[in-house]
């Protein structure tokens, strides 16, 4: 008997439980063996529920906060959090706020443990019945699924190391207690991307286009094709392009792709995002709604997902001060509020600026309708009142643990909780989505196109255009460099909370600029019924070219004898 494979039986015991008084009143069986769980299809279809169990969803991820505060996007309010070493430099290969090294690597073991045995799984009981034989077949479809639902998680939590850590370990068998595992070196960056390609273009075949709503979440043949964009996507970018921050680093093959055609990169990034747009049968649609899409688990632009079971503590840790058990939590920055452009009319738009007098006077008039859906802004209606975020209102300064931002949060929260009662709804994090696609493609045509700029320009329309945004269209005739800033802006507004923003100034070699530098709000102070909004710092912030990528876990760097560590730690 394998110890460890009644851990995970044990696990999976929990994981199949209808209901607390059923469960409860079953005898806990102990004496189960190997050879008696894995010819079962039901806890093969556990096993493979195990898996998609490690996947993170970006709510209150690291110590209460979600890692946009770790960026410029936000500031966590909670000040004991340990997600503000980010922010201060104090964090290390003993240390690290959002290590997710062993995280990852028992995911990719679980994936592993279930590839390894997937053919033990006995199927004869069904096969030789005659009146079981749709069954049998329906089962072994699905067995087939699960196969490359599997190996796609494994590849999504390899990028996910990847772009944390650079080049990593590939694990792709099962290591037990006692196993020779000096062997297990770090894989070059560019074999890492190339892993996840290859089995990416593996499994996409036969997972399927579209799935019933009983599987909602799962893999689909559109989340490989789209996780294989995001690592082209990278793969493309500066920073693993360009080793000059690194001060000689003696392996840049971990941290960097080889020296080649920077143009085919990033047209292979672009055909890649374009299988995506292209898919038959998937139909891929933008969401009518921005607002609604974050709390919507069955819509045409998402592509993979993760559905929590009912809670409010997402609303607990991000109500405004002044509302019933609300904690301020992860409060937007004007680093980001200040992206939003603002409406001339219904053809142009113009920066926000403090330094324009009609603006400084009215910051929230005439703003891209995606800064309401994102955040909330003083003065504002949220749950039966205004939002009372001047000094001495209900949720402004003067009350501890208020925002020091000038703002709230408004993406992914429910307003209809009542945390009073204790009521609750289901959250919905996305992780790939359609929006995010036809950013991968404008960028990477963008650059691999010199000189061609439309084809960027329509799918960024597109995105600006969604009937309840309907923001003007881009200008004719911008230049490539041009084009890539409009980009890069329409990221940061588009996919503003949604975890992509610490790792797209890293990759564009923009970090020092953009998260070492001050973090902005505002300050609002109320004379009878009028506001005066005064930009403020508050706080300065650290980043160092090391931080391009995390240090390995100590720990971790001693098990992998001889691995070296990453640059500048």
């Amino acid at each position: 008997m394998k110890q460890l494979h009644i851990k995970i039986v044990a696990f999976l015991l929990l994981l199949q439980g209808t209901g607390c008084s059923s469960f409860l009143d079953r005898d806990i069986v102990t004496s189960l063996q190997e050879k008696d769980v894995l010819p079962s299809y039901t806890y093969a279809r556990n096993r493979v529920t195990a898996v998609y169990s490690m996947l993170r969803a970006g709510f209150n991820e690291i110590d209460g906060a979600m890692i946009a505060s770790a960026g410029d996007e936000a500031e966590h309010t909670l000040e004991t959090s340990s997600i503000h070493r980010f922010h201060t430099g104090e964090w290390d290969a003993f240390s690290n706020p959002d290590n997710v090294w062993g995280n990852h690597y028992q995911a990719i073991r679980l994936a592993n443990q279930y590839l390894a045995t997937k053919d033990e799984i006995d199927l004869d009981y069904l096969k030789h019945n005659p009146a079981q034989q749709a069954t049998y077949e329906a089962y072994l479809a699905e067995l087939k699924r699960w196969e490359n639902e599997v190996r796609f998680l494994r590849a999504y939590f390899h990028f996910e190391l990847l772009k944390r850590y650079g080049g990593v370990p590939i694990v792709t068998k099962v290591y037990e207690l006692g196993d020779d595992a000096s062997g297990i070196k770090r894989n070059t960056f560019a074999e890492v991307v190339q892993f996840i390609v290859d089995e990416c273009d593996a499994i996409a075949p036969d997972l399927p286009v579209i799935t019933a709503d009983a599987d909602l979440g799962r893999a689909t043949r559109g989340a490989a094709l789209a996780l294989k964009s995001r690592a082209l996507l990278y793969a493309a970018s500066d920073l693993y392009n360009n080793t000059s921050w690194a001060g000689g680093y003696a392996h840049p093959e971990y941290i960097a792709m080889p020296n080649g055609d920077r143009t085919a990169r990033w047209q292979a990034a672009a055909n890649a995002a374009k299988a995506v747009i292209d898919l038959a049968g998937a139909n891929y649609a933008l969401h009518n709604s921005y607002q609604t899409l974050f709390r919507t688990f069955n819509s045409s632009e998402i592509i993979f997902t993760r559905r929590q079971a009912a809670n409010n503590t997402f609303e607990i840790a991000n109500y405004p001060i002044g509302y019933d058990r609300g904690q301020s939590g992860t409060t937007p920055s004007a680093n980001l509020v200040d992206m939003f452009e603002v409406k001339v009319n219904t053809t142009t738009t113009v920066p926000f600026d403090w330094n324009n007098p009609a603006h400084a006077a009215n910051p929230y008039a005439n703003r891209d309708p995606r800064l309401a859906f994102n955040v909330l802004t003083n003065n504002t209606s949220f749950k039966g009142r205004n939002v009372e975020i001047w000094t001495g209102g209900l949720d402004g300064k003067g009350r501890d643990q208020a925002t020091r931002t000038g703002y709230y949060l408004r993406k992914y929260v429910d307003p209809n909780i009542n945390l009073v009662n204790n009521t609750t709804s289901v959250h919905t994090w996305i992780f790939i989505r359609l929006g995010e696609i036809y950013l991968n493609y404008a960028e990477a045509i963008n650059e691999a196109d010199l000189g061609n700029t439309e084809i960027a320009k329509d799918y960024v329309d597109r995105i600006r255009q969604r009937p309840t945004v309907a923001m003007p269209a881009l200008p004719t005739g911008l230049t490539q460099e041009q084009m890539r800033e409009h980009i890069r802006q329409e990221r940061q507004v588009e996919l503003a909370f949604e975890g992509h923003r610490i790792w797209d100034v890293r990759r564009w070699m923009i970090a020092t600029a953009t998260l070492g530098t001050s973090l902005k709000g505002v300050d609002i102070t109320r004379v009878g019924t009028d506001f005066t909004y005064t930009p403020v710092t508050v706080e300065s912030r650290t980043f160092q070219p090391k931080m391009y990528f995390y240090p390995i876990p100590q720990q971790e760097l001693q098990k992998l004898d001889g691995t070296p560590q990453n640059p500048l730690w």
